[in-house]
């Protein structure tokens, strides 16, 4: 199995009510994302990451990265300004929380990326909502169309503008319909949703929206309540299951769980062919995601979840993808 990851890494500065301020950054972002498919792929697989990073930060990463034998680095790039720095503020009730973003990098471009779409699946997160510009996906799709390679899309900070203090805000997204044109699976929370359109749709009309567009699966997250999926056949039909949440004990830090979900929900997608059991499987890693303090715990992730009865399907034979992970 070979993953080609698309999205902005950042340095997170996470600041939690219940404990004294944290004054050390992390890897971010797209990490989040690398460290779930590293721990879930085995070595015989591939994960292929494009992105940049400050030059000053560039190996600090390739040491963090250096010990997973699956994480093909050709495609980390250096740049000569300061990495995207982001800094969270929760609220008490560690779900809510206010977003700082400086140093926001240039989009990836298309030259890039090229040379890494030989996979069997790509998922873009839009981290930063500056990852790839809508011309840049626009090539994806062609590139990938003809070979029946699927790409997963978090629309992530996608519908994020940032104002004079470096702050986050939710505003509508003029061309939302362009960025979902046939996508095989595309992953928003219930407020990304919200304030997707300028119309303010509300789900139900939404969905109906953007299923039209000839987009395959959508989940829509709901936090520690789960989420709902969306399914269309190829002949039209939509099919909802709605997922309730899981927990395994507190929440310690929900910071990165959406990018846990849309790794976990591509790489079990890509074994199963099913959207619902990916998206039971992504809804549990998940929630295991927000007990662990740091990405560091992301390391046990496999035997934790083996531990908790979530089972890992073997990969379907479909002449193509015969050798991933068990």
């Amino acid at each position: 199995m070979t993953i080609t990851v698309l999205g902005h890494i950042c340095k997170d500065l996470v600041h939690i009510p219940a404990e004294k301020d944290i004054t050390e950054e992390s890897f971010g972002g797209i990490m989040y994302t690398l460290l779930t498919l590293a721990n879930l792929m085995n070595e015989r697989d591939c994960i292929q990451p494009v992105f940049g990073i400050g030059q000053a930060d560039y190996e600090l990463l390739m040491e963090q990265l250096r010990p997973y034998k699956n994480i093909d680095v050709s495609g980390i790039f250096k740049f000569k300004y300061p990495t995207n720095q982001v800094q969270l503020f929760y609220q008490k009730d560690a779900q809510t929380r206010v977003e700082c973003s400086q140093h926001i990098a240039a989009p990836i471009p298309f030259n890039r990326i090229k040379p890494y779409l030989d996979g069997d699946g790509v998922l873009v997160n839009m981290v930063s909502g500056a990852d790839i510009t809508l011309e840049t996906l626009g090539y994806i799709r062609m590139e990938v169309r003809e070979r029946g390679i699927p790409i997963h899309f978090d629309f992530h900070s996608l519908t994020l503008g940032t104002d004079r203090e470096f702050k986050r805000f939710r505003r509508p997204l003029t061309d939302w319909r362009r960025w979902c044109f046939m996508l095989n699976s595309i992953q928003m929370s219930e407020e990304e949703a919200l304030g997707l359109s300028a119309e303010r749709y509300d789900e139900k009309t939404l969905t109906n929206h953007l299923m039209t567009l000839m987009v395959e699966t959508l989940l829509m997250t709901r936090g520690k309540r789960g989420l709902t999926v969306i399914v269309q056949d190829i002949h039209k039909k939509l099919t909802q299951k709605d997922i309730d949440g899981v927990t395994y004990g507190d929440a310690v830090d929900t910071t990165g769980c959406g990018d846990v979900f849309g790794a976990a929900f591509l790489y079990q997608y890509l074994k199963s062919k099913d959207s619902f059991i990916a998206a039971e499987f992504a809804n549990k890693t998940a929630a295991l995601n927000a007990t662990f303090k740091s990405t560091k715990e992301l390391e046990g992730l496999r035997s934790i979840l083996e531990q908790r009865g979530v089972i890992l399907l073997k990969p379907a034979t479909n002449g193509k993808n015969t050798n991933g992970s068990l």
